[in-house]
């Protein structure tokens, strides 16, 4: 596989050949395009590094463009890059030489070893077997992170210039957790307890995932990362909420493959994106 950084762009933006309703839908973290470099140097297994993957989310909402709206896809893996960060939480003891002034180093996802640069993938172990130069993640940061929300920056623009507002479903999957093995949800919509978009957009979305059968969760454990917090902005017509999708109900975790069930999972989010487009977003217009 060759060096992400030679890749332009480091997405992929599908896009319907005409927009007609006020939505975008993203995935940051469905990437899997690992440069051959990066394996070569890290402590983990093929199979290791991919465990930080939103996996195939991607494909789930494949229907996507077909319906009306926009899907940008990360080609680049969160392992690599993380989107859904500030461009520059980095942890210090990553790097040999020290970090600028003005790198957030203190915030919570870089305590957790989960920074725009990770230093372990989401279960745990740790990535790499050496530490970096300040000029890799800076590098990493320019060939992905800037283009990617460059593009997500104009797609909202864009949607919103035309209808008058713009809802973005920032879409990712979560991992089984044995703290919820009793009733663990199936999807949990993260809109930061009711500020990133109108109270509207998450009932609305919280009913058509009932009525297919799942439960559903409001920003219990996931109430939003960089993205909806930093997009979210009701006052200005731009709502987002964040989807967490259960992996257990359409992949292998343990594999990291597509499970029998992948076929209605896929069938049943293109069902709610078409309900989506039918309904009426003229109230969420900014006043």
């Amino acid at each position: 596989m060759d060096d992400l950084a030679t890749h332009s762009p480091p997405y992929d933006l599908l896009r319907p050949e005409r927009q007609t309703i006020p939505l975008v839908f993203a995935s940051p973290h469905s990437g899997r395009d690992y440069p051959d470099d990066f394996l070569a140097s890290i402590r983990l297994d093929a199979i290791g590094i991919r465990r930080s993957e939103d996996a195939f989310v991607d494909e789930l909402f494949a229907a996507v463009p077909s319906i009306g709206a926009p899907l940008l896809a990360a080609r680049f893996p969160r392992a690599w890059c993380d989107a859904n960060r500030e461009p520059w939480e980095l942890d210090p003891g990553m790097f040999d030489t020290p970090l600028p002034s003005w790198v957030n180093s203190a915030s919570p996802r870089v305590g957790a070893g989960l920074g725009t640069i990770a230093r372990v993938v989401a279960t745990g172990e740790t990535i790499y077997r050496h530490r970096l130069s300040f000029w890799e993640a800076e590098r990493r940061v320019r060939s992905c992170w800037e283009p990617y929300h460059a593009a997500l920056s104009a797609l909202i623009a864009e949607t919103r210039d035309r209808f008058g507002l713009c809802l973005l479903i920032d879409c990712h999957s979560m991992p089984a957790h044995p703290a919820q093995a009793l009733d663990p949800p199936d999807f949990v919509l993260g809109d930061v307890h009711g500020t990133t978009c109108s109270p509207k957009v998450t009932r609305v979305m919280e009913v058509g995932l009932q009525r297919l059968g799942y439960r559903v969760r409001r920003n219990d454990p996931y109430a939003g990362g960089y993205i909806t917090r930093h997009y979210g902005r009701p006052r200005e017509g731009i709502h987002v909420i964040q989807m967490e999708i259960a992996r257990p109900l359409y992949m292998d975790e343990q594999h990291i493959r597509r499970s029998a069930n992948f076929p209605k999972l896929q069938a049943d989010i293109s069902g709610l994106v078409a309900s989506l487009a039918t309904e009426d977003w003229k109230l969420l217009t900014a006043r």
